[in-house]
C-alpha cells in the first residue's frame, strides 16, 4: 500500500497581500507614468518647445510646474499610503485615487496626431489597466465577518473554579 503525501511545490506562493499588490501596481503606474514622459521628449519640437517656454501648448510657469509636480506626487504617495493606511482609509483613497486618473491618463491623448496613435495609446492602454486593477483589488478588499462581542467574551473565557 502507498502512502501519498501531498509536498508542496518548491515553486508555489502565497497569494500576496492586497496592500502589497496595491503599492506594487502604483510602482508599476509610477514606472510607466515617468518613461512616458521621458520618451516624449524624443518627439520632434518638444525640446525646443520647452527651451522656448511651452509645455504642450501651456507656458512654463511656477503654477504649470507645481501642476505637473502634484500629478506625479499623488501616485508616488499611493505607493506608500497603500502598505501604511488602515485598510477602510486604504481602500477609500485606492478607489477615489484610481478613478481621478483614468481620466487624467485619457487626457495625455488629447492633440495627439495619427502618426503617435501607437505610442498614446499603448502608454494610455497599459496606465489605464493598471489603475483597472487598483480598482478591483481595492473593490474586492477581503472583509472579516463580524463576530459578536458577547461570543468573544464566552469563548474566550475559561471556567476558573475547581
Amino acid at each position: 500500500m502507498t502512502i501519498r503525501t501531498k509536498t508542496s511545490n518548491p515553486l508555489d506562493t502565497t497569494p500576496a497581500p492586497v496592500q502589497a499588490r496595491l503599492a506594487a501596481a502604483w510602482t508599476s503606474f509610477m514606472f510607466l507614468y515617468i518613461y512616458v514622459d521621458f520618451f516624449n521628449l524624443y518627439k520632434p519640437g518638444v525640446v525646443d518647445g520647452i527651451l522656448n517656454g511651452l509645455v504642450w501648448r501651456f507656458e512654463v510657469s511656477s503654477t504649470l510646474l507645481t501642476v505637473m509636480l502634484a500629478s506625479v506626487a499623488i501616485p508616488a504617495l499611493m505607493v506608500m499610503l497603500s502598505m501604511t493606511l488602515p485598510a477602510r482609509a486604504n481602500r477609500a483613497a485606492n478607489l477615489v485615487i484610481a478613478s481621478l486618473y483614468i481620466p487624467y491618463s485619457l487626457f495625455n491623448a488629447a492633440g495627439a496626431t495619427a502618426e503617435w496613435t501607437f505610442f498614446y495609446g499603448l502608454s494610455i492602454g497599459i496606465e489605464v489597466l493598471l489603475l483597472a486593477f487598483i480598482l478591483r483589488s481595492a473593490w474586492t478588499w477581503p472583509r472579516t465577518v463580524a463576530v459578536p462581542a458577547g461570543a468573544l467574551a464566552t469563548a474566550g473565557r475559561q471556567d476558573l473554579r475547581p
